[in-house]
């Protein structure tokens, strides 16, 4: 059965579903600064109130929505559109929100600086298409791995017994991923045991960033009804492998649809068009800025390593630089082409403030007719560091703080976030990373505690 709204999602179509359903409750859902739900509960006949905006919320009470505790409250204002009954629960039916202060939209909503940048796109006549990976752990209370094989295994990317063992839950989930209308069409034991990746079709930016933000919710109801949990933490293991959400980007036509990215006479051999590789020389510009918003957390940048504690390369970005289907640019160009695909972005990020930086950042190599240079065909990791240099390659943020200093010295960030939301983006991040510094590890411990 389809549980998302059959239709263009308008208030009256709304109003037929919650009937003709009989769903009793109702979710004014919006995000805060790490892309998390945060809601109020509405019984369904107050519908027409709820989308009006009904619904206050404290901003000072939560992380991200800058207000002081003297403010005016923020209004969630629910998209119609949005609209999804849970799957775990068809009494309750959830709704994507924009925040709104005094009457208009509220500058620092994450919700809202994507809108403002999928408008920016419109202007020129673009919608912005995203799809995004899901890749995340599911496991044991006891950190083990979930319900996978206990056989020792090396390599266990794409094992089948391993996806047979854990098909409880993630059939269940793929299953109401297909009933929200998701269009799952691959799933996956992913790189490391316990991990999983489910891939599911693309949508324009602002749809795709609502799914985002409701499959990490979804995920952890469903899992925990089998007795376990999902981590979207990018890195929980040192010797296991991270999870990305891959930003696949391309810009279609707004008028009719058509893939603006794609060009099978493409002379660089990538099945890119020239519109696609202004948009990606524009993404490349600005990646170490970008890196502090799709890569958000002091774990984030122990995925983003060339090699770790684990045998050989990581497959994970380190360098701003673009190449073919070569995996090791933290832009990639997928086999086929028409699209192009951020590797840095994890699965701990607000996809509302990731898909903005992203956007803004091709939308000014377009207006600007930047070019990327030739892709980059070679092992990436085994460039050495003159030939790097040669070829204008940078290296990525190696911390949270290199990130955050990237992000505040580049005025794409402000200009994207607004004044309120980047400076409660750098006031929040930095406390997070002093924070980790004062932390004494285990690795500290075990160094140096009877060392001298």
């Amino acid at each position: 059965m389809n549980i998302s709204v059959p239709v263009a999602g308008a208030a009256d179509d709304v109003k037929t579903v919650i009937a003709d359903r009989q769903i009793r409750y109702l979710m004014a859902s919006y995000v805060d600064m790490h892309g998390v739900c945060k809601t109020k509960m509405v019984p369904s006949g107050h519908l027409d109130q709820m989308l009006a905006g009904s619904e206050m919320f404290t901003g000072a009470a939560l992380d991200g929505v800058p207000q002081q505790v003297n403010d005016d409250e923020v209004a969630a204002h629910p998209d119609p559109a949005s609209m999804l009954v849970l799957p775990w629960d068809p009494s309750t039916a959830w709704f994507a929100s924009d925040l709104w202060l005094s009457g208009k939209p509220f500058e620092a909503c994450s919700r809202n600086i994507l809108k403002r940048q999928t408008a920016a796109a419109a202007d020129l006549g673009f919608r912005f298409n995203l799809g995004m990976e899901a890749e995340f752990y599911v496991l044991k209370n006891d950190g083990s791995g979930g319900q996978v094989s206990p056989r020792p295994l090396a390599k266990p990317c794409y094992d089948a017994s391993s996806v047979l063992d854990n098909m409880g839950w993630l059939g269940e989930m793929v299953e109401a991923m297909n009933g929200l209308g998701w269009d799952v069409y691959s799933f996956d034991q992913e790189d490391a045991l316990g991990q999983f990746e489910i891939d599911f079709a693309y949508a324009d930016a602002l749809t795709m960033s609502d799914r985002f933000v409701f499959l990490r919710m979804m995920a952890n109801h469903i899992a925990r009804k089998h007795g376990l949990f999902a981590s979207f933490m990018p890195k929980p293991y040192a010797n296991r492998t991270g999870s990305g959400a891959h930003f696949n980007m391309s810009l279609a036509d707004l008028a009719n649809g058509r893939n603006l990215f794609a060009d099978k006479a493409d002379p660089k051999g990538c099945g890119l068009s020239t519109l696609g590789y202004q948009f990606t020389a524009g993404v490349v510009r600005h990646l170490p800025a970008i890196c502090a918003v799709v890569a958000p957390t002091v774990n984030s940048y122990k995925r983003l390593v060339k090699r770790g504690s684990m045998s050989g390369f990581t497959w994970a970005p380190i360098f701003a630089c673009y190449g073919n289907n070569n995996r090791t640019n933290a832009v990639r160009i997928p086999l086929g082409g028409g699209r192009i695909e951020l590797r840095s972005a994890d699965a701990a990020c607000n996809p509302y403030l990731g898909a903005a930086m992203v956007l803004a950042a091709g939308l000014e190599g377009i207006r600007e007719g930047l070019d990327p240079g030739a892709p980059n065909r070679e092992n990436m990791y085994e460039l050495p560091a003159d030939e790097l240099k040669a070829r204008g390659i940078r290296q990525l943020p190696r911390t949270l703080e290199e990130a955050l200093d990237a992000f505040e010295a580049d005025p794409l960030s402000r200009a994207v976030m607004g004044d309120l939301m980047a400076d409660a983006w750098l006031s929040y991040k930095r406390d997070e990373w002093l924070s980790y510094m004062a932390h004494v590890s285990d690795w500290e411990s075990e160094r140096y505690l009877h060392f001298f």
